[in-house]
């Protein structure tokens, strides 16, 4: 971002492209996965495993796995994450990537592997 405003940089999310908006869809790795792919941050992928770092004090440190990504909007819906509408049905919490850390790797897409293994090699 080139703007040092917090609108400006609101509405460049907001109106990004999708594929640049997938970037924004990144959270930390855990210490372990840290070193072992010398890489800080990594995008949020269904199927990784999330620790919830920041957030309402219900969910904050609960762990599981992501069940789906909303890339518009940069949240992340987590198994086992729920909030009680008024008709007491539940429904899927979306947490923001930015309050997750990701402790396990969803590593099913050889494309994902080949870019944390690059990673690596630059260390």
């Amino acid at each position: 971002m080139v703007s040092s405003k917090a609108r400006t940089q609101r509405k460049a999310g907001a109106n990004a492209p999708l594929h640049v908006k997938r970037k924004m869809c990144a959270a930390h790795l855990s210490d372990d996965l840290r070193k072992e792919y010398g890489a800080r941050t990594a995008r949020v992928c269904r199927g990784d495993t999330v620790a919830v770092l920041r957030g309402d004090e219900d969910h904050r440190g609960t762990e599981g796995r992501v069940v789906d990504v909303f890339t518009d909007t940069g949240c992340v819906s987590i198994e086992g994450i729920t909030v009680k509408q008024a008709d007491g049905t539940e429904t899927a919490r979306p947490v923001h990537a930015s309050n997750l850390v990701i402790t396990k790797l969803n590593l099913e897409d050889e494309w994902r592997k080949d870019s944390l293994s690059r990673k690596e090699a630059k260390q």
